[in-house]
């Protein structure tokens, strides 16, 4: 995994996923596919069935002699026509003239890759159940803790730590539709040929790509240009949009986790070494790895929209780049996913640090509730006007709020002392955000257990 931060795969389970991506998965897709085709060409008469049988027999990697690849390689120069060499050599002379017939290079590699791409891109969606679950559980268990809701990284007014999860949720779950509804327009396959006009076989060409489409279980490229990437971007894009998120909840962690503010941390194993000279540090490490490895996917996308742009039927100098920029892109979303997956499961809340955080302001985070209040007596700006002047008072030369609306003759009119405490007190303001809490949380399990039905 090329993670910029030390990797997670190494030290937990990465589902499988690295497998998914090697070297033997990449060629036995190759076999896959050229068995298909030839399947599908005999299917409808373009070769003999006695053909596609045997190449489909032949096709495995236990047949593939890797070291004259490389012989063959070091000769010729070429990436992919070393393995059409083995592969035909490990079949009969008859059958060995049909394999990679009427097709080019790239119609193999592109639906190869795009296909490894969609068997990630499940394991990616069980990752994404995992964290809404993990954090519809967060939800749940802090709905009631109350803490300072921030705006411009200063004390806003109050919200409960559930709320701040729930916003979370939300944007996974739309993360979540976004990723699916793409799958039809991202995992297709091409069998169009040199050019993608099917120029090799007219009269079969699309039967056989909407067969060898079937066979996969992927999608036909309607135009199966090798000039086309967007669907490529697309899924880049939506991986940049999903790890965004990763990397909002890790910012936030990382900074609220510092001594200062201490409302949250994270997991924390014996053992674990945070600094080679300083023996008291326990760093924010998941969170750190989410941030890095975000910040480097971002630019992946915008690599590949100077490339697509690329003139003309076809040109390596775009392609090539593609099929590295989509595997770094897995890479990196994988440890991203490794990372906010242990973390929404192992963070800890710290509800009395949250609570004597949102009362250091001695209330004066409640400004808009008392304001408010007022409102119902002299209207919205007037009552703005009066709990400006106390509020800005009260910032500005450290004085306490309670005592400065006690001695305001309007407001201590029409409120007495103890009303005016009870306002003060942030559990007495924090909105919908236990309802939002539980709601956003029941939707989450309901939308894993989709996940884990579809994706299993």
């Amino acid at each position: 995994m090329r993670a910029l931060y030390d990797s997670k795969s190494k030290t937990i389970d990465d589902r499988g996923i690295k497998d998914l991506l090697s070297d033997e998965a990449k060629y036995s897709t190759w076999l896959m596919f050229e068995s298909m085709l030839a399947q599908a060409q005999a299917e409808l008469g373009f070769i003999p069935q006695s053909a596609a049988d045997e190449i489909k027999e032949k096709a495995v990697i236990e047949n593939i002699d890797f070291e004259e690849m490389s012989r063959i390689y070091q000769k010729i120069g070429h990436g992919f026509v070393p393995f059409l060499k083995v592969l035909v050599n490990a079949c009969s002379e008859e059958s060995g003239k049909y394999i990679h017939y009427g097709i080019t290079t790239q119609n193999i590699q592109q639906s190869s890759q795009l296909y490894m791409m969609k068997t990630v891109h499940h394991k990616f969606m069980l990752l994404l159940g995992e964290i809404i679950e993990n954090l519809a559980d967060l939800a749940e268990r802090t709905k009631h803790m109350v803490m300072p809701g921030r705006t411009h990284g200063r004390h806003a007014i109050p919200i409960t730590y559930g709320y701040k999860v729930s916003v979370w949720i939300s944007d996974f779950i739309d993360c979540y539709q976004r990723m699916k509804e793409c799958e039809k327009r991202v995992f297709t396959i091409m069998m169009g040929g040199a050019v993608g006009a099917f120029n090799s076989m007219p009269d079969v060409g699309m039967a056989v790509q909407k067969r060898v489409a079937e066979l996969v279980g992927m999608e036909a490229m309607e135009v199966p240009s090798r000039n086309l990437s967007t669907h490529k971007l697309e899924y880049m894009a939506n991986l940049a949009l999903m790890a965004n998120i990763c990397h909002k909840i890790g910012e936030e962690v990382y900074s609220t986790t510092l001594e200062e503010i201490a409302e949250v941390s994270e997991g924390f194993t014996k053992g674990t070494v945070g600094s080679s000279t300083m023996p008291h540090k326990i760093n924010p490490k998941l969170a750190k790895g989410i941030i890095a490895n975000s910040q480097k996917l971002y630019s992946l996308p915008s690599v590949g929209m100077y490339s697509a742009v690329r003139p003309y039927e076809g040109d390596s100098s775009s392609y090539m780049l593609f099929d590295g920029l989509i595997e770094e892109a897995l890479e990196l979303t994988t440890e991203i996913l490794l990372r906010t997956e242990e973390l929404s499961r192992t963070i800890v809340p710290h509800e009395e640090r949250m609570l004597h955080n949102v009362l250091r302001n001695k209330g004066l985070d409640n400004t808009e509730y008392v304001m408010m209040k007022m409102a119902e007596k002299l209207g919205k700006d007037k009552a703005h006007s009066l709990l400006y002047e106390e509020a800005i008072k009260t910032a500005a030369d450290g004085e306490d709020f309670y005592t400065n609306l006690t001695k305001n003759s309007v407001i201590s009119a029409a409120f007495s002392n103890e009303e005016i405490k009870a306002m003060l007190d942030p559990r007495s303001y924090i909105g919908l955000s236990v309802e939002i809490a539980e709601k956003e949380a029941k939707r989450g399990l309901v939308v894993s257990q989709e996940i884990k039905q579809q994706y299993k």
